[in-house]
């Protein structure tokens, strides 16, 4: 069965100007009243505000803050969150855009082990479809990204067996902010930021824009829209409501392939895949709203959507060598150019009561909530024979995936005395997933419920040190396109479930602020590829049991007269297999887990005078293996081998030249280190080259 599909992005580049234009005059509009009363727009945070909302955490934490970020300058959340311990990012195209993180040893491919949040709401197109991230919000429109570990994370699920990253969105602020950026390899930006409040200053809203371009680090070319509308009001005394509504789009000129090892050695810039293009477009939509029943006793409720469209068109590899990658020839013959076009919806409310109450003879902080949740996938591949730059063709696959889910949990945070507190949480988390072959009208479902419990303990010993300690169960749902084959078949395919344990101390001493975590994430299910290589296309298995076992170490020193020292560090010994299962004909026990660095580890120092901030970073990453059977040598395709260890430096430097301009400036790769970043998914992906950005920044 085919049929003629024609794609809707001819119409796209039109829309996204028509859209752009509106969001500048609606920033124009915007009054310029002072903002009168300062509104915390209601959203929800995973850590929290100031030292009290951390010491409240019985896990690991780590927040870059606004000022971090002005200082930075980095290209992306990926970018920026390299410098958290714990966290290995995996690049691909060189701008964050298909978003690679990992933690604590988890595989960073798209994402998927952790749980990616923006104000609290789902930044993955579907979590019980697929939890792979094919966008990643922009950085220029954060005001800070909160990092947490442990068993605080289970009140938010699923796929937080890693950790819960939370982007928190600029807030609204009075006036009219233009911010102009211009790098290497054409890269320029222009960003706009508008707010304003009613004369009473109970209402607030506010644009964010940014639109970018550039020719990319390896002739990859991007052209990329971002549009935030935000606002809120009082509603009464006791009553904030918020609304956010956010379009994205971006046309990458990237691919699934990378570089052959002669095509790495002769040319590490080469576009090995110049007809290839991942084309995405994103729309959500999130309401919040918070109500104050009483003083110890406070209602919140968040509804969210978003949809996304994914279209990667791809040219279909002929044969693979040292020398390069064959395509098909578009001869009429055979398909040679597919697009893989997914579009996905996402809906859900999240609500929250939070009660302050004395019992038990002691006081205590209780939290309660229920969220639903709905995903929804089109999946289809249209493929042409006679055109490497098509746009539409036949329908050769036509797939269409659900899955709803419902959660219930609570959490209890026992104040045994002024100094020590215990939080005894659970998590209940029902869902059902189906599928259906368009084509051939075969369908299947699957269903499963997990029981989640965990426990923190934190003490402060000394007002310099705190003990913290948690032990939980996390899960992460096997996606809907390997739980249920495309005949229909329940593959019978586990969640992924670990038993994760961890114990620290952090504190402030005199000039010193630090914190240490030691770690361990038992797995008894994990889901690899049956393929030895684990490339594109592979099929996966539950593979049974791995272990993580690590430290983590961070702290900050204030040298004195401006000067200040920052390290942190994650040592990560065990992260390997630990399973008799044999997979693929192949026995992988003992083996160490695909891009697990031993080490990774970041120094900065960092100099502030007056108005001016700069700083020279370091970042390190250990050797690396790409495939579950610890490749060595390099495979003559370049997808197997060994990934050397590598180390970059980065120097930046802001200047608030008065209230309204300030100029900064960062020099990325300072040395120029010619390094392999990742052979996944099909290739050699290397890191950046040296490049560098300039901007400025103006206040009206």
């Amino acid at each position: 069965m085919s049929s003629t599909f024609l794609h809707p992005s001819a119409n796209r580049s039109a829309m996204t100007k028509t859209r752009i234009a509106m969001a500048v005059a609606a920033a124009i509009a915007i009054p310029a009243q002072a903002f009168a009363a300062e509104i915390e727009l209601p959203r929800i945070d995973v850590i929290g505000q100031g030292d009290e909302a951390i010491t409240k955490q019985p896990g690991a934490v780590a927040i870059i803050g606004k000022e971090d970020l002005a200082l930075m300058h980095p290209l992306s959340t990926q970018d920026a969150l390299k410098s958290v311990p714990g966290i290995v990012v995996r690049e691909e195209e060189g701008y964050g855009f298909i978003p690679n993180i990992g933690m604590r040893g988890l595989n960073p491919n798209r994402s998927q082990k952790l749980l990616v949040l923006e104000d609290g709401v789902p930044v993955a197109p579907g979590l019980f479809l697929a939890n792979e991230s094919y966008y990643s919000p922009r950085i220029e429109r954060m005001e800070s990204i909160e990092v947490l570990k442990g068993a605080a994370g289970l009140r938010y699920g699923p796929t937080t067996i890693g950790g819960v990253i939370n982007y928190k969105t600029k807030k609204p602020e009075d006036g009219v902010r233009v911010t102009a950026k211009a790098g290497s390899h054409g890269y320029r930006l222009l960003g706009l930021d508008a707010g304003g409040a009613t004369p009473s200053g109970e209402a607030v809203g506010g644009i964010s824009l940014v639109t970018s371009r550039g020719d990319g680090f390896r002739h990859n070319d991007f052209d990329m829209n971002d549009i935030v509308v935000k606002g809120g009001m009082m509603i009464g005394d006791k009553q904030w409501v918020s609304v956010k509504f956010s379009h994205y789009d971006n046309d990458i000129n990237t691919s699934y392939v990378g570089l052959r090892p002669n095509e790495y050695r002769r040319n590490p810039t080469k576009n090995p895949a110049p007809n290839d293009y991942f084309e995405t477009e994103r729309n959500s939509f999130d309401i919040n709203h918070e109500l104050e029943i009483s003083d110890n006793v406070k209602l919140k409720t968040l509804v969210y959507w978003s949809q996304l469209d994914r279209d990667f068109w791809r040219r279909e590899i002929q044969a693979r060598s040292a020398n390069g990658t064959t395509y098909r020839a578009c001869d009429g013959v055979q398909n040679c150019m597919t697009g893989r076009n997914r579009a996905f919806e996402m809906a859900g409310v999240d609500s929250r009561l939070f009660v302050n109450y004395n019992g038990f003879g002691i006081r205590n902080e209780a939290e309660i909530g229920i969220r639903l949740h709905s995903d929804k996938l089109s999946n289809q591949t249209v493929s042409s024979k006679t055109d490497p730059d098509a746009r539409s063709g036949t329908l050769t696959g036509d797939d269409t995936q659900k899955a709803r889910g419902i959660a219930f949990y609570g959490q209890n945070r026992f104040h045994f005395t002024d100094k020590l507190a215990a939080t005894l949480g659970l998590r209940v988390e029902s869902y059902d997933q189906r599928r259906k072959n368009e084509l051939t009208g075969a369908s299947g479902d699957s269903n499963n419920t997990e029981v989640m419990p965990g426990l923190g303990v934190t003490w402060q010993v000394i007002p310099e040190a705190q003990l913290f300690a948690g032990a939980y169960k996390a899960f992460s749902p096997a996606m809907v396109a390997t739980a249920i084959s495309g005949a229909g078949v329940d593959e019978e395919l586990d969640a992924e479930r670990s038993t994760n344990l961890e114990a620290g101390v952090r504190g402030k001493l005199a000039r010193l602020t630090y914190e240490t975590t030691v770690f361990q994430m038992d797995f008894a299910n994990q889901i690899v590829p049956k393929s030895e290589s684990g490339g594109v296309g592979a099929t996966v298995t539950n593979a049974g049991e791995t272990m993580h076992r690590g430290l983590e170490a961070g702290l900050g020193f204030d040298i004195g007269r401006g000067w200040h020292l920052g390290a942190n560090l994650t040592y990560l010994p065990t992260a390997k297999y630990d399973s008799t299962k044999i997979v693929g004909g192949i026995d992988r026990n003992g083996n160490r887990l695909p891009y697990a660095p031993k080490l990774t580890s970041n120094l900065a120092l960092s100099y502030r005078t007056g108005g001016l901030m700069t700083s020279l970073s370091a970042h390190h990453m250990s050797r690396q293996y790409v495939d579950p059977e610890n490749t060595k040598a390099e495979s003559a395709d370049g997808r197997r081998g060994e990934i050397d260890a590598y180390t970059t430096f980065n120097l930046n430097a802001h200047y608030q030249v008065d209230k309204k301009l300030s100029v900064f400036g960062t020099v990325r790769n300072l040395f120029d280190r010619k390094y392999i970043a990742s052979r996944n998914p099909d290739g050699i992906f290397p890191g950046a080259e040296r490049n560098f950005e300039v901007g400025m920044s103006y206040k009206f």
